[in-house]
């Protein structure tokens, strides 16, 4: 993609972590919306979904734009093949607080993903060990602004892999 590398050196800015909670999740959730689900604006840069979870202490469905790197099968994925599963981080653009949608994930892992159009039913799982460290490898080779995300706070990062129900 033309100018990947002004995006992602734009997108690990303090200036960018301030501003990009704010407008971007209202965008692309307005988007999404007035598309019937068909896009999201954020997902012309990276893949995304529109994930719905269960609010951890109200209960109630929340709706949130992510970025998500998509996981095809072992034979090296085919472009066209549906992901298996697909990886969320809970980067929260590089602030100190874990996002929302983490502990709602954490509380209620059985959730729906808006994907291409598709509502899909899924499981989220929050990886730990040697499975957070591969996934966190891959992540990085495909979106590497997300490194400063994690040298710029004290936590550790969550990474959820979710499956199809």
């Amino acid at each position: 993609m033309p100018g990947a590398g002004l995006v992602q050196k734009v997108s690990s800015t303090r200036a960018f972590a301030k501003v990009a909670p704010h407008v971007v999740p209202a965008m692309d959730r307005a988007v999404h919306r007035l598309t019937q689900g068909r896009v999201l604006l954020s997902a012309q840069l990276l893949p995304g979904v529109v994930l719905t979870a269960t609010g951890a202490r109200s209960g109630l469905p929340r709706r949130t734009p992510l970025a998500c790197m998509p996981e095809t099968g072992a034979g090296g994925g085919a472009a066209k093949a549906p992901p298996e599963s697909w990886l969320l981080v809970g980067s929260n653009f590089g602030r100190t607080d874990h996002p929302a949608w983490t502990a709602n994930l954490l509380a209620r892992p059985d959730a729906e993903i808006s994907w291409r159009g598709e509502d899909i039913p899924v499981t989220a799982r929050l990886l730990e060990g040697a499975e957070r460290a591969a996934a966190w490898q891959a992540l990085l080779g495909f979106w590497p602004p997300y490194a400063t995300y994690q040298a710029r706070v004290e936590r550790e990062i969550r990474l959820f892999r979710i499956v199809r129900r």
